[in-house]
């Protein structure tokens, strides 16, 4: 096959977005977000601040279909710039806002987390898969 010049190139990560069902979650977290046991966690930090949460969040959103998603209250409060890309980046899309801790809860439903280089805080956000035609 062709390399692929956009998108995503993560194989693994690739192999993940195939296998997603309508209605699965995914979570995206920051360096920091403990991963729940039996959740695949597809790690791409190398440093910090590589890759950052928008750069992961913005492949991810141009990748699958999200009809809905979920992020801590703390998110809006303490990243306020980091809550405005993700409420930009899925206009019109559904959302719930619960606590941190609801959502460190919440990722344990997750069929993957991805890792990044984020460091700035409550950088996580757990998104559900909707149906493509």
């Amino acid at each position: 096959g062709t390399m692929k010049k956009r998108g995503i190139l993560n194989a693994e990560l690739m192999r993940c977005i195939a296998s997603l069902g309508h209605k699965d979650l995914f979570m995206i977290g920051d360096a920091g977000m403990p991963i729940p046991e039996g959740v695949k966690v597809i790690d791409l930090a190398v440093c910090s601040g590589v890759p950052l949460f928008n750069q992961v969040f913005d492949a991810m959103v141009d990748e699958t279909e999200i009809e809905y998603y979920y992020v801590a209250e703390e998110t809006a409060v303490k990243n306020l710039k980091l809550a405005e890309h993700i409420r930009q980046g899925l206009p019109g899309i559904e959302q719930e806002s619960m606590s941190h801790e609801e959502l460190k809860k919440k990722s344990a439903e997750c069929r993957f987390a991805i890792r990044n280089g984020e460091f700035s805080p409550y950088a996580n956000v757990i998104l559900r898969a909707g149906v493509v035609f």
